[in-house]
C-alpha cells in the first residue's frame, strides 16, 4: 500500500521548535472501507493550524479536539471510530469502516531527538520504521524508535512492500524515501509527465545538457542539471526508490544514462524509441558488456501499448507503466 506519510514529521518539528507545540495523529489500524490507509498522518498545532488527514476528512474534528487536549496533558491517547460507535456516525464516518488514530504529542510522547532522528533520516533518504507501542511504552529505554531495517525483525519486508501496520501491541510506520522520477530529456514529452508525476507523488529531476531544451521557461521551479547524464545520474543518487525514463533519442545522451541505471537498483527504467530503435540500442548495450537479463530491465519501447498519440498521451502510458511495475508483484 502507497505510503501517505508526506512531510507531516517535518512539519511536526518545525511547530514544535517554533513553541508553538505539536501532535501527530496516525492510522495505526483499519478495517472494512476506511477513508485512508494505515500510515496516514495528520498534524497538529497548539494554536489549531493542522495538514494532512486521517480520514479524508470524516473523523478530523474529532482527532484535532483530542489533539489539543494532548498537548496540555502530554499523554498519547488511542481513538477509534467505526460504524457501530455512536460516536463515529456523529462525526461522519459513514463508509463502512473502521479506524483506530494514535495521537502523541511531539516532545512528549514523541522525545524531540526521536523526531529528530526521524526527520534526518528522512533528507538523506534512508528508510528506516518509526516503531511505538500502542499499549504503552517501548522495551527500547521505554520510548518510541526510529530503526533501521538491520535493527528490527521483519521491518526489512515492511520497508520492501512500503507497509506501515500493527505486529501485536508493536506500530510500525515505514518511511521509505519519496519516489522519484529522473527525466533524462526535457523534451515536450516530458513537459507533460512531470506535471502528473507531480500528482502522483514523484520528487522529479530533469537531466538535459542542451540549454534550449532544458531552458527554466519550459519546466517552471523544477530542478534541471546539464552535467553529462551519467554524470548527472552519479551526482542526484540511484536508489530503489527511483526511476528513469529517457526521452532524448539521442545515443550519445540516452546511453550513458541507461548504462548508469542498469548498473543500479532503480525500480524502473524505460527507454522512449520505436522497435527498431530499441534493437540498435540492444545490440550497442549488448556489445559494451550487458547481458541479456540486464537489458531486459529495460522497459522499450516505453509506456504501456495503449495507443498512445502525441505527447500528453504517451506521457499517460509512461506513467501508468512506471506505477504498474511499482505496485505489482
Amino acid at each position: 500500500m502507497t505510503q501517505v506519510l508526506e512531510d507531516m514529521p517535518e512539519r511536526a518539528l518545525a511547530w514544535h521548535r517554533a513553541g508553538r507545540g505539536a501532535v501527530l495523529a496516525t492510522v495505526v489500524a483499519t478495517w472494512g472501507s476506511a477513508p485512508r490507509p494505515v500510515g496516514s498522518q495528520l498534524v497538529v498545532a497548539g494554536d489549531g493550524e493542522m495538514a494532512g488527514s486521517v480520514s479524508g476528512g470524516c473523523v478530523e474534528g474529532a482527532v484535532v479536539t483530542s489533539a489539543m487536549d494532548a498537548i496540555v496533558t502530554g499523554a498519547s491517547e488511542l481513538l477509534e471510530f467505526g460504524v457501530s460507535d455512536d460516536e463515529a456516525f456523529a462525526v461522519g464516518l459513514a463508509c463502512g469502516g473502521t479506524i483506530k488514530v494514535l495521537i502523541e504529542p511531539v516532545g512528549a510522547a514523541i522525545p524531540e531527538d526521536v523526531l529528530e532522528h526521524l526527520v534526518a533520516a528522512r533528507a538523506a533518504r534512508e528508510p528506516v520504521g518509526y516503531q511505538v507501542n500502542i499499549a504503552g511504552p517501548t522495551a527500547q529505554n521505554g520510548r518510541p524508535a526510529v530503526l533501521r531495517s538491520s535493527e528490527a525483525p521483519d521491518l526489512a519486508e515492511r520497508l520492501r512492500r512500503d507497509q506501515s501496520g500493527l505486529d501485536g501491541d508493536v506500530f510500525t510506520a515505514v518511511h521509505n524515501p519519496p519516489l522519484r522520477l529522473v527525466v533524462v530529456g526535457a523534451v515536450h514529452i516530458a513537459q507533460a509527465l512531470i506535471p502528473m508525476a507531480r500528482l502522483a507523488g514523484f520528487d522529479i529531476a530533469i537531466v538535459d545538457p542542451r540549454p534550449a531544451f532544458g531552458a527554466a521557461a519550459r519546466f517552471p521551479g523544477e530542478r534541471i542539471t546539464e552535467d553529462w547524464p551519467d554524470e548527472a545520474l552519479d551526482e542526484i543518487g540511484l536508489d530503489p526508490r527511483t526511476a528513469i525514463v529517457t526521452l532524448t533519442h539521442d545515443p550519445k545522451l540516452d546511453d550513458p544514462a541507461i548504462k548508469a541505471a542498469l548498473r543500479s537498483d532503480v525500480f524502473y527504467l524505460g527507454c522512449l524509441g520505436s522497435s527498431r530503435t530499441h534493437a540498435r540500442r540492444v545490440a550497442r548495450l549488448t556489445e559494451a558488456g550487458f547481458s541479456a537479463a540486464d537489458i531486459a530491465r529495460i522497459h522499450g519501447p516505453v509506456g504501456l501499448r495503449i495507443g498512445a498519440v502525441g505527447p500528453g498521451e504517451i506521457a499517460v502510458s509512461i506513467l501508468a507503466e512506471i506505477i504498474e511495475r511499482l505496485r505489482k508483484p
